[in-house]
């Protein structure tokens, strides 16, 4: 096979592992990231401690990701066909693709937001601050290198998965090496291919590595201190806010 055929074939599948990627990584940040911190805020000394919820989410999640990707998208066709009316393609592969990611993106985000100092938390809360403050204030902010090195740890696994999902009729470039590089024997196709995820790959994980040091640096020079004077300065301001009314 010349570069020319090999061309349009290589440029669709990177399109196909593209959208699939995307899309998957989206809907499992949405809703793993609230998932995860509700599995530390549940916990036992927690925000929002209750035993009973915490050991019903922490199970969904444990279940999610101890079933094999191969195993899942099979698991979850009807669901799947119910979605997107079909078991074969890029839209359909994505549905799995989600499904799989989210429990995976949850327990990094809880390991996360653990190590977030305790100390800030207690001082908001001595503050006054509810919950929902200590979350959009405190948890988040300060766990956000950690957030984006779990980003993407999730998108080069949905990477892999949407290899896998190639081979059952996905699409994408692992669908490509599988039909031609080795049911065809076209062995260079095949190894192109493998190159082009290995340099994807590198690049996802240089470009995370670098904006989570950044993030890291910028958080090490301002310090706790100045968010805790920004909620300090709200207090007033809503307490004038309130006189006014």
């Amino acid at each position: 096979m010349t570069w020319s055929e090999m061309q349009p074939l290589l440029s669709d599948a990177c399109s196909q592992t593209f959208t699939m990627v995307l899309w998957s990584t989206v809907i499992a940040v949405v809703a793993g990231l609230p998932l995860g911190i509700l599995l530390v805020l549940t916990d036992r000394g927690g925000l929002l401690q209750n035993v009973l919820a915490n050991k019903v989410i922490g199970q969904v999640v444990n279940i999610g990701r101890s079933m094999p990707f191969i195993i899942l998208m099979v698991a979850l066709m009807t669901f799947t066909r119910w979605i997107t009316g079909t078991t074969i393609g890029t839209t359909a592969a994505i549905v799995p693709l989600a499904i799989g990611g989210i429990p995976f993106f949850a327990r990094l985000v809880e390991t996360a937001v653990r190590e977030v100092d305790q100390g800030l938390v207690e001082a908001v809360q001595s503050m006054g601050g509810n919950t929902w403050t200590i979350v959009r204030k405190v948890l988040v902010p300060e766990a956000l290198p950690s957030l984006i090195a779990s980003t993407t740890t999730t998108i080069i696994a949905l990477i892999g998965y949407s290899a896998m999902a190639g081979t059952v009729g996905g699409g994408g470039l692992g669908d490509l090496a599988v039909r031609y590089g080795y049911q065809r024997f076209e062995t260079e196709l095949m190894w192109i291919t493998v190159a082009i995820l290995a340099v994807v790959i590198s690049l996802i994980q240089f470009a995370g590595d670098f904006a989570a040091r950044s993030l890291h640096r910028r958080g090490a020079r301002s310090g706790p201190a100045p968010k805790l004077r920004l909620l300090k300065a709200e207090e007033p301001a809503a307490a004038e806010v309130g006189k006014v009314a």
